[in-house]
């Protein structure tokens, strides 16, 4: 970051990018940035297809839950049944191949430097730190007035270790073209 402190060298990073075709096409959420997260955080935490929405298993076909939206009364949840083979055929089209990562994070926020180039960016912004968790330890907190819902996983206590920025900064794509079925002409 030190070297793009200059102007002019600021200006050469710059320049590959300018020369680069963008193709824009953004309009606002229906519901909002808050909806959108939300959306996004299901599609990236969860697996393809809840317990819940699964039936019955015969052994050689599972019944599940679904909802067609295309039918007159869409919404509406139906019964769909499927050879064992094909629910998993379907399954495993949302697997992402060995090596694929849902999320991965960059730079500043890559896992093996966030701690130290955070606590960086603070100093150079003059923003303090926030402040720790001041959640008391599980075996210090009172159950009956804990009103937190349990751990999903194994029953215990939830407790707060971190909090988001309540802003989103957005960026442009990376410096060097990576291969992409949608580009390609």
């Amino acid at each position: 970051m030190a070297p793009l402190s200059d102007a002019k060298a600021f200006v050469r990073a710059l320049a590959p990018v300018r020369r680069k075709r963008w193709v824009v096409y953004a309009k606002p959420p229906f519901a909002g940035p808050k909806a959108v997260l939300a959306y996004l955080s299901r599609y990236t935490h969860r697996v393809a297809i809840s317990s819940r929405r699964i039936l019955a298993f015969d052994g050689q076909n599972v019944s599940l839950r679904v909802k067609d939206y295309r039918r007159p009364e869409a919404g509406q949840a139906r019964v769909m049944t499927l050879s064992a083979t094909e629910f998993i055929r379907r399954f495993l089209l949302h697997v992402l191949p060995r090596g694929f990562h849902r999320i991965r994070h960059y730079g500043f926020l890559a896992g093996s430097n966030r701690k130290d180039a955070l606590a960086h960016i603070r100093t150079i912004l003059g923003t303090p730190a926030p402040p720790r968790s001041t959640d008391p330890e599980p075996d210090t907190r009172d159950a009956a007035t804990d009103a937190r819902p349990p751990c999903p996983r194994c029953g215990g206590p939830m407790r707060t270790v971190g909090s988001f920025a309540g802003w989103y900064q957005p960026r442009g794509p990376p410096f060097s073209p990576a291969p992409n079925r949608a580009c390609t002409p």
